[in-house]
């Protein structure tokens, strides 16, 4: 099972071509509100150092591919639509928006850095960043505050002020957001609060729901149209500013990334996303060859386009993932292959964890497990690291 990556953005800041820069699939772009309407799900890749070289093999990937030792393993992109402000509330396309958006594991939020569209979408100069990063997280905390009331609700219906566990009541309440009742009450007593809702006041509880909403929804901003001098000058100001300090950002130029691949695609230059450098091997017109020579500059001095780059943030920094390829004791083959797949797992994932995420029966027969490299026997409860190369040794095998 993939990722979800939801893609969000208020209308007309590039995220539609972020979307396809990112997936290759060509959805409607428009500086006009709702060019998505509904949600498009698509294919985008994160990159994991290939482990086939380390053991002299040369992967052959079931899905994805393998460039020069960097292998792209598959994640799902969702392009949410319908973020305005008022969306809790209903406005735009509300519930659609939030209901879709609850299907994804990590946020991935693109800005327009320039600040050429105001709040709605539409063409404007000088528009501050930061209100479009604050009315998304408010947007949120507004939805979760919602879903929390309800619950405090129907607990004091429930049990009119007899003993019980609010922490179970609450996270049943919210258990779509993918919090149990262990970590709604870490987060609780996180927040200094007493495991008694009559001793919370609103404050309290609207500190609550967005402590639950930053633990759930994870985020990321995409600070796209970063090649421009407008998106430059707020870049600094924003990142330095501590108000901002519980975000990643990553500066991206979705254009750049799109021109590229479609240069790549024609045989025009020679990239692999994600790299800061490309190379021009086909014909340019001298206007081609310019903004060639424009977007190279970028991805010299940001370190690539930011496409791949927020992407990999999103997996990788701020959910903690890990890469973990199956293997086998010489540490490369199976029946099927050579190092033929890679699986994205959460952190702290265990051997037995890793069993259960290829196949129930292997994990229900799991014995141990032989990390590939050293040729050592780990336990069941062994946690994974990044990269690791692991044999799964089991008296079952998967169904066929």
């Amino acid at each position: 099972m993939s990722y979800r990556i939801g893609l969000v953005g208020k209308p007309s800041v590039g995220k539609s071509t972020f979307f396809n820069a990112a997936t290759m699939n060509d959805v409607p772009e428009g500086a006009y509100p709702f060019t998505t309407i509904d949600p498009t799900v698509g294919e985008a890749y994160v990159r994991v150092d290939c482990a086939a070289p380390e053991f002299d093999e040369t992967c052959t990937p079931s899905v994805g591919v393998c460039r020069d030792g960097t292998r792209f393993v598959p994640v799902k992109l969702v392009d949410v639509a319908g973020l305005v402000p008022g969306a809790h509330e209903g406005r735009g396309l509300g519930n659609q928006f939030l209901t879709d958006l609850n299907e994804t594991d990590v946020l991935i939020h693109v800005v327009d850095f320039s600040g050429k569209t105001d709040i709605e979408g539409e063409a404007t100069e000088g528009h501050d960043p930061r209100e479009d990063i604050d009315f998304l997280e408010e947007e949120l905390d507004e939805w979760y505050l919602d879903v929390l009331e309800k619950g405090l609700e129907k607990f004091e219906t429930r049990y009119h002020g007899a003993a019980a566990a609010i922490e179970e009541e609450l996270a049943e309440q919210m258990s779509a957001f993918g919090i149990d009742k262990d970590r709604m009450k870490r987060v609780i007593l996180a927040e200094g609060l007493e495991l008694d809702p009559e001793t919370w006041d609103d404050d309290d509880r609207a500190e609550l729901a967005k402590e639950i909403r930053k633990r759930t929804k994870p985020m990321v901003v995409a600070a796209n149209k970063m090649d421009t001098p407008e998106a430059q000058a707020n870049w600094g100001e924003i990142t330095s500013d501590p108000d901002y300090e519980h975000l990643s950002f990553v500066p991206a130029s979705a254009h750049a990334e799109k021109a590229l691949k479609n240069a790549d695609d024609a045989g025009v230059v020679d990239y692999t996303p994600g790299e800061s450098d490309f190379e021009v091997v086909g014909d340019v017109s001298g206007e081609q060859g310019a903004g060639l020579d424009r977007i190279g500059e970028f991805v010299a001095e940001y370190d690539g386009t930011g496409v791949q780059g927020a992407l990999e943030s999103a997996v990788f920094d701020v959910l903690g993932c890990i890469a973990v390829f199956p293997g086998s004791a010489n540490g490369s083959k199976d029946e099927k292959g050579v190092f033929r797949d890679c699986f994205i797992l959460p952190e702290g994932s265990t051997t037995e964890d890793f069993a259960f995420h290829i196949h129930s029966d292997i994990g229900e027969g799991l014995l141990h497990g032989t990390d590939c490299r050293s040729g050592r026997q780990v336990g069941t409860d062994h946690e994974l690291a990044h990269r690791d190369v692991i044999e799964l040794i089991s008296t079952k095998q998967a169904a066929p």
